[in-house]
């Protein structure tokens, strides 16, 4: 059967961008900066992105398009007769299971709350109330469970369309609608009165919060956040580089998606720390900055119901993006593993996914009483601990190891596929960074993230 391809650059680029632009670019990315020193961790994260982030991703689109294949099939077609890479094939296919577990409820949220604030359901509510609404909403299990579904049926009815009638197209629209709504929303932020604080905050590094916060904690946050936020290690950006032409050399794709990433995660911040510091409000406080801050914020501002309401559709544009380019990842995986059809792979995948979700759902109410990482925690920190800590570092190691060392793929075999086509190619230099020095980058980010698990438990 001919696999399947992208109708344009522009559809690859913004699909790529797609899968790793998520609502952590916009309240985990402003939470990171505020805890972290301002101005100096963005600027940190920047030089992390170039030298983590973008390696991996190349390696991530090199396997996929060299090998044709899905995650769950590449090393099949890679590696050496008689090698065990594979197996971490059937890991990422695991991989982008779990993440859809609790992600398609959050992405649920983010539509909930959108139609929360278009109603006016926050107007005239302080703090204290707005909190009880987010309260109210994760003690419902039937209304979660409806939101949820909701995301999961409509997005499988777009993949089943097909991946150039259906999912190019529809992501293509969601990415274009969500920059264009975050850059209204960045400008009517950034020319507020008192904005100037927030910017002075985020832009300028400040010295002494560095000493006291310490470099060395700041450059670990920073090196993680850069990690984790291009959604590397479980071969989402693999089946894309399987979808696309050889016209163009990989690294020059890579950085175009991180830039893409980087300049939403860049936008949040001028969104939401002049907004945060005009009414006295520190940035954070996690995921309360989206559910009940930001819409406290929106009530004391001039036609707040309007900003809040294109705040919320942003979100939902950002967190569906991101479960239609995974749900082709799992449908791809399917389709090789069990030789389905896409229609019958987003049936049966459908299914397996709304019952998959359950347990996310009734983790803060049925189930709250089961707190698997110290009180406080639920099944969403689980499901979130075993990807984010375990899945997405130990897969980008397997990744890096198979392709810059001899016993895998190798470096050769690598650079050949990416430098193939116009644009930005991977230096010879580049390969005792690649095939050293970056695993154990990889490996600290591991370490670290393990290390803040064990001490919650």
């Amino acid at each position: 059967m001919q696999r399947e391809r992208l109708a344009s650059r522009l559809g690859f680029i913004l699909l790529s961008a797609g899968c790793a632009i998520g609502i952590g670019n916009v309240w985990k990315f402003p939470y990171m900066v505020g805890q972290y020193g301002g101005g100096a961790f963005l600027l940190i994260y920047i030089f992390f992105l170039a030298v983590l982030g973008i390696p991996v991703m190349t390696v991530e689109f090199s396997l996929g398009r060299a090998a044709q294949k899905s995650p769950a099939k590449l090393y099949q077609e890679l590696e050496r007769p008689g090698s065990k890479w594979h197996w971490h094939g059937y890991a990422a296919v695991v991989g982008n299971y779990l993440i859809m577990m609790f992600y398609t409820t959050v992405a649920g949220w983010m539509i909930n709350y959108f139609l929360y604030s278009a109603s006016g359901k926050f107007e005239g509510a302080d703090k204290t109330a707005i909190a009880g609404i987010f309260d109210t909403l994760k003690q419902s299990p039937l209304e979660m469970g409806i939101f949820t579904a909701i995301v999961i049926i409509g997005c499988f009815a777009i993949c089943s369309i097909g991946l150039q009638k259906g999912l190019e197209r529809i992501t293509k629209w969601l990415m274009i609608a969500l920059l264009v709504i975050m850059l209204v929303l960045a400008v009517n932020s950034i020319f507020t009165d008192t904005s100037g604080e927030g910017l002075r905050f985020y832009l300028i590094p400040n010295l002494q919060t560095m000493k006291e916060i310490g470099i060395g904690n700041i450059i670990v946050a920073a090196m993680n956040q850069a990690f984790f936020t291009l959604s590397l290690g479980i071969g989402n950006m693999a089946i894309f580089g399987s979808y696309i032409n050889k016209e163009r050399a990989l690294m020059g794709e890579a950085t175009n998606v991180a830039v893409l990433d980087t300049f939403v995660a860049l936008c949040s911040g001028f969104i939401i720390f002049p907004a945060c510091f005009a009414f006295g409000v520190q940035p954070d406080s996690g995921p309360s900055l989206i559910f009940i801050t930001l819409p406290n914020i929106f009530n004391r501002l001039p036609l707040g119901r309007l900003w809040g309401s294109l705040f919320f559709i942003f979100l939902s544009f950002a967190a569906i993006s991101t479960v239609l380019t995974v749900f082709e990842s799992i449908i791809s995986c399917t389709c090789e593993l069990f030789g389905w059809s896409r229609k019958r792979s987003c049936v049966y995948n459908c299914i397996a996914m709304l019952i998959l979700a359950v347990p996310c759902v009734l983790g803060f109410n049925v189930l709250s009483g089961f707190q698997p990482l110290g009180a406080g925690s639920n099944i969403m920190d689980l499901e979130d601990m075993l990807v984010s800590n375990i899945l997405l570092p130990l897969g980008s190691l397997v990744f890096l190891l198979f392709t810059t060392h001899r016993f895998g793929w190798g470096w050769d075999n690598f650079v050949a596929e990416a430098n193939t086509g116009k644009g930005l190619k991977v230096p010879a230099w580049l390969r005792p960074y690649m095939r050293y020095v970056l695993p154990i980058i990889v490996l600290i980010v591991f370490a670290v993230g393990m290390a803040g698990v064990i001490e919650k438990l």
